[in-house]
């Protein structure tokens, strides 16, 4: 199954969010640091969330994180469309066909988590995240 959803970002302070969000909507918070998944490179990023995902009961999926200290946060563009899903097939054609016209701010690649991931940003200016999930899931 091909999960689409919004995956959002803020400047230092996504956990905070996501529990006011989980407040709202309950069900299952999940956080990662840019330290816990070794993606720290420095010590101003290490506590960041660099990735968090609330699953809820009625199938509602909102993804957040942190901007990583080398990029710029700009309230009111802080906002993605993130694909996912096991299909490595059909979502390489996906993002193989969203990054025509665009451009491609990371390739599909192996990612420290396991996964294959890739970010791009499309024809339209609209910013795209696409993972596929590992085998080892």
């Amino acid at each position: 199954m091909t999960r689409l959803n919004p995956y959002l970002n803020f400047n230092g302070n996504t956990k905070e969010v996501m529990e006011f969000y989980q407040s709202v909507f309950g069900g299952k918070l999940t956080i990662s640091t840019f330290k816990e998944l070794k993606m720290a490179s420095t010590p101003a990023d290490e506590n960041k969330v660099m990735h968090s995902m609330l699953e809820t009961e009625n199938g509602v999926v909102l993804m957040a994180a942190d901007i990583h200290s080398d990029h710029e946060y700009k309230p009111g563009t802080n906002i993605s469309i993130s694909l996912s899903g096991e299909n490595d097939e059909e979502l390489t054609g996906y993002f193989n066909k969203l990054s025509a016209g665009g451009k491609v701010g990371q390739p599909l690649v192996p990612a420290p988590w396991g996964d294959k991931f890739g970010m791009l940003t499309d024809k339209f200016g609209i910013q795209w995240l696409v993972n596929i999930i590992g085998k080892n899931h």
